[in-house]
């Protein structure tokens, strides 16, 4: 079972540990260096992100049945991406956070610092309530 990784930074080590032995994740594909840019940088003026994500597509045609496809990112990108890992028998997922707040004195100021702690991976879920 393979885990592909389609975010806009890398994988933090918490994330990697929990891929690795909580998932059951044997091989972690990451997404290579000439697709991170495009995965990246969605331009915001296109109509349809189709043909813009197609690069996108072509890279997840090794995936297999089973396999996990964390994503996160663009709005209308993940939405496409999440139906076709449903579509294609993946299984979708994304990472939880936890937001810690913190202030810090800075000579006659306060700086205010957030820090995002991976909490757990939570898979993508159907509505079914129709």
């Amino acid at each position: 079972m393979r885990l592909f990784v389609l975010l806009s930074h890398g994988l933090l080590e918490e994330q990697r540990r929990e891929a690795l032995e909580k998932l059951g994740v044997e091989d972690i594909v990451l997404l290579p260096p000439e697709l991170q840019g495009l995965w990246s940088s969605i331009p915001p003026h296109l109509d349809s992100l189709k043909e813009f994500l197609k690069p996108i597509f072509q890279w997840l045609s090794k995936v297999e049945e089973g396999d996990f496809l964390l994503v996160q990112g663009d709005f209308g990108a993940v939405f496409l991406l999440v139906d076709y890992a449903f579509k294609k028998g993946l299984i979708p997922i994304y990472a939880t956070t936890e937001r810690i707040h913190r202030e810090e004195r800075e000579g006659s100021g306060v700086r205010m610092v957030k820090l995002f702690r991976h909490v757990r991976f939570r898979r993508y879920e159907r509505w079914e309530g129709y």
